[in-house]
């Protein structure tokens, strides 16, 4: 089922050029953000019907990833986050006890953090089916994704 993901090279870099601000403003540094798409999968929802059909964020492997977000914040320093970073800031010494395995989450997830993590992912799926089909691409993707779904 690769091919319709290999259709989406070009286009991918496009959005990820556009995206750049968004995540900038976000609670995400570029690192972080590369790591949270890196476990993303794209798919198609309704991918049957050309009306329906919409490109949606595969998040769920996402949380699995959570803690290595932390380990890369927390080897950072506060200055490297998004935007939002102080607010959400939990102090050096709750950093170093959910470093050493003492934090509050019994799976050392943040929800706030991975529901952010997920919504910015799903904002980027939305941003890359905009630009396809402004591009008039997302069709040919969506027939490409129902062919290789058949086999």
């Amino acid at each position: 089922m690769s091919e319709w993901r290999d259709m989406l090279v070009g286009d991918r870099m496009a959005v990820d050029q556009a995206f750049t601000d968004r995540v900038q403003g976000s609670a995400f540094t570029n690192q972080e953000w590369g790591l949270i798409m890196t476990a993303t999968e794209l798919d198609i929802e309704h991918a049957a019907d050309p009306e329906a059909a919409r490109l949606v964020a595969d998040t769920e492997a996402v949380e699995s990833i959570m803690p290595e977000l932390a380990a890369i914040r927390s080897r950072s320093g506060p200055m490297a986050g998004g935007a939002d970073e102080g607010a959400n800031d939990p102090g050096i010494i709750d950093s170093i006890k959910g470093a050493l395995g003492f934090s509050n989450d019994d799976d050392g997830v943040d929800p706030e953090r991975l529901a952010a993590a997920e919504s910015l992912a799903q904002e980027y799926a939305d941003e890359l089916q905009q630009h396809l089909e402004a591009n008039d691409g997302f069709e040919a993707v969506r027939e490409a994704y129902v062919e290789s779904a058949e086999r």
